[in-house]
């Protein structure tokens, strides 16, 4: 491809008068007032197909860009603006005598407004269209004059996003038929942003209809949500976007009360209800600084609370509580009393909203439904100079997948415990050890250097968790523990031992597994290998 051409600027004006429109939208909202105040300034309106026929039904005059460039639509409307009639003006700089006299020679208006939006490509592929229709709602005339227009943007004004018309109708009116060039520019920034994020929707399409999971280039897309307060720290700037997958969380979830969430609160809250999601049975998880402290399941709502409370009843202040039912008033009642940053859950009956209106501070999200936590997916996370893609850890295990490797088998309580805090530790930032008896957890130890302490830390916490509930006897006596990757050494588990724990659910694989088996045997452990591991960095 050869080198852009170099030409020496001609001067660019501030307000820029709108004389000829050139109007092609799918989403008609806000398309008829638009029109209007157009033909109020004395704009000649260009259009096409159903936004020509919208206009007109609106008694406004419109000409068709058929008649305009004197050459008709073609192949079924593929073909209607990519006509140098159309492009050349709007790309002529007006103010450049060799512009002008190529517009003279080849009699080319200008047009001095663009109003596009997009074939609803995303749409189309998220209502689950055959291949054949996709590719037909990929716009290609729509991009081509919107990028256009942004480029000329010292002299168009170009509009992809309905929210905008009022913001020109007002310039229009209070510049007498002009746009300024703040606006101008403005509008061809968001302009090139949807075109970019339309060519990686579709880029993100074809990957997958290839089977291409790790494209050889990367195309990430996302729609800002809010701008936030300020990100994990004070100094620090930050923004909340949404990549428009719809996964239930705290994107598509709705804020029934509460202040403005916060950057760490949004992520927190999204790393509960991921966690509470994996639960068949009512579940309370109570996370603080993006891990679990307290994750219970039962029968009952009030009762899980109770036990999910019970396992850091100091960590749970200022945390964020999630529920995978809906909310009851007798569990909101109690959630009630604390100082908490968030509440989730899918739904929330009416006496449990009251109950929670009655701390105005506290964020209440509704969020419909749940993850499935079985579902594909991808992550990404930022380092310098690139990203680390990756698919959601979906790994799952059932009984059936956990091989018993000593003399003494698990119990059926055992078992079933074994699995809790093992779909805990998945959620544990890693080195994660995860002590649990009764369908709860009991003990949590996080992202420590080695395995040893984070096995001790989360005994430690069974044990003042006890105390402060007047016990006599740690929680940890009688539990099972979960480790989220393998023992390399025996000290891990021996300090589970030392605690009171009767057996061990780890991955298994390290070169000194023979070793560890071996003081699990010795100590009368019970241990069962799951061949997964569960890091979580």
């Amino acid at each position: 491809m050869s080198a852009a051409p170099s030409y020496v600027p001609s001067p660019t004006p501030d307000l820029a008068r709108v004389q000829r429109a050139l109007i092609s939208v799918s989403d008609k909202s806000g398309l008829i007032e638009l029109g209007k105040a157009l033909a109020a300034h004395g704009v000649e309106i260009l259009s096409t197909g159903g936004s020509a026929k919208a206009l007109r039904d609106a008694g406004l005059k419109v000409v068709e860009v058929s008649d305009h460039t004197g050459f008709p639509e073609i192949m079924d409307g593929r073909v209607k603006t990519l006509q140098p009639a159309i492009h050349g003006g709007i790309l002529a700089r007006r103010t450049d005598p060799g512009h002008q006299k190529a517009m003279s020679e080849h009699k080319i208006a200008g047009i001095d407004l663009v109003v596009v939006n997009l074939y609803p490509f995303e749409a189309t592929v998220a209502r689950g269209a055959d291949f054949p229709t996709c590719v037909e709602n990929i716009d290609i005339g729509g991009p081509a004059l919107i990028r256009a227009s942004a480029k000329n943007h010292d002299f168009v004004t170009v509009v992809v996003d309905p929210a905008d018309y009022d913001a020109v109708i007002a310039e229009l009116a209070a510049n007498k038929g002009a746009t300024s060039l703040a606006l101008r520019r403005k509008l061809a920034a968001k302009a090139y942003a949807r075109t970019a994020s339309y060519d990686s929707a579709i880029a993100t399409w074809f990957a997958k209809q290839e089977n291409d999971t790790f494209p050889e280039r990367l195309t990430v897309s996302a729609e800002r949500v809010q701008t936030l307060r300020y990100g994990e720290n004070p100094h620090q700037q930050a923004a909340f976007y949404s990549d428009g997958s719809k996964r239930p969380g705290v994107a598509t979830a709705r804020m029934v009360q509460g202040k403005e969430l916060s950057y760490n609160n949004i992520g927190d809250t999204e790393a509960a209800y991921e966690c509470v999601a994996e639960f068949s049975e009512s579940a309370i998880v109570v996370v603080k600084h993006a891990n679990p402290c307290g994750v219970a399941v039962d029968k009952d709502q009030y009762a899980a609370y109770l036990k999910a409370y019970a396992c850091d009843p100091v960590s749970i202040f200022g945390g964020i509580v999630a529920v995978n039912r809906t909310l009851e008033a007798r569990t909101a009642t109690d959630l009630a009393k604390l100082f908490l940053e968030v509440v989730i859950a899918p739904d929330a009956t009416p006496e449990a909203l009251a109950i929670l209106a009655t701390k105005k501070n506290v964020r209440v999200l509704l969020a419909g439904t749940l993850p499935d936590p079985m579902s594909p997916g991808m992550t990404i996370k930022s380092v310098s100079g690139g990203y680390l893609f990756q698919s959601r850890d979906n790994g799952h295990l059932k009984k059936s997948d956990l091989k018993v490797v000593t003399k003494r088998v698990p119990t059926a309580q055992e078992l079933d415990d074994l699995l809790f805090a093992f779909t805990v530790c998945k959620h544990v930032k890693s080195n994660a050890i995860v002590y649990a008896k009764d369908g709860a957890t009991v003990g949590v130890g996080a992202g420590q250097m080695n395995r040893r302490d984070s096995s001790r830390i989360a005994a430690i916490r069974a044990a003042e968790a006890g105390e402060t509930a007047g016990l006599k006897v740690s929680p940890a006596v009688g539990s099972v523990v979960a480790s989220d990757a393998f023992f390399p050494f025996a000290d891990g588990l021996l300090a589970a031992a030392e605690a009171g724990a009767t057996a061990i659910i780890q991955p298994g694989g390290s070169m000194r597994d023979k070793e560890v088996i071996e003081a699990a045997d010795k100590a009368g452990l019970a241990m069962v290998f799951t061949g997964m591991r569960h890091f979580r960095h």
